[in-house]
């Protein structure tokens, strides 16, 4: 492949979508050109916006189209407009869902996309959107490649104590099991973490995904052993507006003494909940963290508690613990998450270094903590378009290898 080849990356939301464009000759020398994203999909407030790989602003402009594929339309023009000589060869998305059928990335075709569209129901707020995306960039550009990428796939190597719940088992036949998700972040966190400690690289560590969506997950050797989303993006730890763990019970007592409906109780559980309804305040650590209201710090508690105390769990699905990595919004840039929580898991041998910590070093724990914790930025785009680099090349070679046989 030509090293002036480009990669476009794709994270489409219900009314915003993020991309990012990359170039390389393999998976390991890809650089980012620009990022950028559109928002307000759907309306007549769309924008646009790009910048290049050093956050200098490119673009910045009031779209007058509302339609997804004339918007991607617009994107691709934009795109090939700033490329010089690179030429554009594949599309990579983000695709939260891949059910039990997909467990690595994979060439969007006919045949898959009505795979996708048929685990709908296991994503139905996730899944459409991304699918929508993969669906208006064929109409204006059919000839494009386009791979799909799963945020669940990397949760497939999970053993099946992992995977299933205690239902009958008819059900978890039907699909009603766990899945995971953020499988994308972790995978990257697996491919760094070698590099920044290549001690680790079979250890048993603990990935705390910290977002307004947040999730951990258990690693041994680099493949999931467990993690804290389930059947959907609810489950686990607290999050910005969704309640984490919560007894079954409560929602069959809304549904019997609140008259709560299956719109209402979901409306509940992904927008009403978590940090913003413990706080009443906001759904961002930042907000919370600058308040002086009870409210505010009692929601960080909450959440502070649910990641270490979920985080000792899996550290029992592993048999023990080696490492700790903190990645993701929250995980990357609160000094005051990071110290709680580790304070809380400080029982099995991890101490905190205050001053690498609110420097944000790599490395933030103290020299004679038992349990070394690292900081380690996650890049999901990154993993991305290395699967998509990666599928391309698996098919060019494929007849190479057919015509051998």
């Amino acid at each position: 492949m030509s090293e002036r080849n480009a990669y476009l990356i794709i994270n489409a939301g219900s009314s915003s979508l993020k991309f990012c464009v990359f170039q390389g000759s393999g998976t390991e020398d890809l650089e980012v050109v620009f990022t950028g994203q559109m928002s307000g999909i759907g309306t007549q407030q769309a924008k646009f916006e790009a910048k290049d790989a050093h956050k200098h602003v490119l673009a910045s402009t009031a779209l007058d189209q509302s339609d997804r594929a004339a918007l991607l339309g617009y994107l691709l023009d934009w795109i090939r407009s700033q490329l010089g000589g690179a030429k554009l060869v594949a599309a990579g998305h983000r695709v939260v869902h891949g059910g039990t059928r997909f467990a690595a990335p994979v060439r969007v075709t006919p045949q898959v996309m009505a795979e996708l569209e048929a685990i709908v129901p296991l994503a139905p707020l996730h899944q459409p959107h991304n699918l929508a995306a993969i669906g208006a960039l064929a109409d204006v550009y059919p000839e494009l490649p386009q791979v799909a990428c799963f945020d669940t796939a990397f949760h497939q190597s999970q053993p099946w104590q992992s995977q299933v719940f205690a239902i009958p088992r008819e059900l978890t036949q039907e699909g009603v099991r766990r899945y995971g998700f953020h499988g994308l972040s972790y995978e990257y966190i697996a491919h760094r973490l070698p590099q920044v400690a290549p001690e680790l690289a079979d250890a048993r560590v603990l990935v705390c995904h910290l977002g307004s969506g947040a999730s951990l997950c258990a690693m041994a050797a680099g493949r999931s052993v467990d993690t804290t989303m389930g059947f959907t993006a609810l489950d686990g730890v607290p999050m910005g507006t969704r309640p984490g763990t919560i007894d079954p019970g409560v929602l069959i007592y809304l549904m019997r003494q609140k008259g709560y409906g299956a719109d209402e109780i979901e409306k509940l559980l992904y927008h009403k909940s978590g940090m913003l309804g413990v706080s009443g305040i906001s759904n961002d650590m930042r907000d919370l963290e600058g308040s002086e209201a009870p409210e505010a710090a009692e929601a960080v508690e909450l959440f502070c508690h649910g990641v270490a105390k979920q985080g000792a769990a899996l550290a029992a699905s592993m048999g023990g613990l080696d490492a700790v990595v903190f990645t993701a919004g929250v995980g990357e840039n609160s000094t005051l998450v990071r110290a709680r929580v580790t304070e809380k898991l400080g029982w099995l041998g991890v101490r905190l270094d205050p001053a690498a910590n609110r420097a944000k070093a790599t490395r933030i724990s103290a020299a004679d903590s038992r349990i070394p914790v690292y900081v380690i930025p996650t890049d999901e785009e990154q993993m991305i378009a290395r699967h998509t680099l990666r599928v391309l090349q698996a098919e060019q070679a494929a007849p190479v290898l057919a015509a051998a046989d």
